[in-house]
């Protein structure tokens, strides 16, 4: 594949990724809501068959709390492949290296350092209700997003130096 394929490919997939988490933050609202103010039978099956029907029942306010995690992180998550197609729709591949590439890149590491720190707050939280006797599952992925943070700094950083090169060449010229 060339690289203007991969780059095609990688678009789509950022779309349909931001798309369907959007859908999925969009879902959970509203089941959310549904929930809490008509139906808290819906706590059974939230989204994908997340059931914190146990945890409603014992305490509405760890269930709120629970709730506004998920959506929170999901929320973060669509944010992030926003700022990827964001990135899609600025960058000149002749030029790539400009300040608002950088900034955007830059902004990319500091959402996903906050989506990881929150999945790890979450995680942590969800362990500690769980040792007071509640059961479910859910799977937050806090190391995987606090690795990718770390990464995408470093590329981040790499980005700014490209820039200060680039801006120190055009005025060599």
């Amino acid at each position: 594949m060339g690289t203007k394929q991969i780059i095609t490919l990688m678009k789509v997939v950022s779309w349909i990724l931001f798309i369907g988490l959007c859908i999925k933050l969009g879902a959970l609202l509203i089941s959310g809501g549904i929930s809490l103010l008509t139906n808290p039978k819906a706590t059974e099956n939230l989204y994908l068959d997340i059931d914190l029907s146990n945890l409603y029942e014992s305490s509405v306010k760890y269930y709120v709390f629970v709730l506004s995690l998920i959506i929170s992180v999901t929320a973060l998550k669509a944010y992030l492949f926003y700022l990827v197609i964001k990135i899609f729709s600025i960058i000149d591949f002749d030029k790539p290296f400009t300040k608002a590439v950088a900034r955007l890149i830059s902004s990319i590491s500091y959402v996903s350092l906050w989506t990881g720190l929150l999945a790890y707050i979450a995680n942590h939280y969800c362990k500690w209700l769980q040792k007071k006797g509640f059961i479910f599952e859910l799977d937050w992925g806090s190391s995987e997003f606090l690795f990718m943070a770390g990464i995408i700094f470093i590329i981040a950083f790499i980005f700014k130096r490209g820039v200060e090169i680039q801006s120190e060449n055009q005025l060599t010229v």
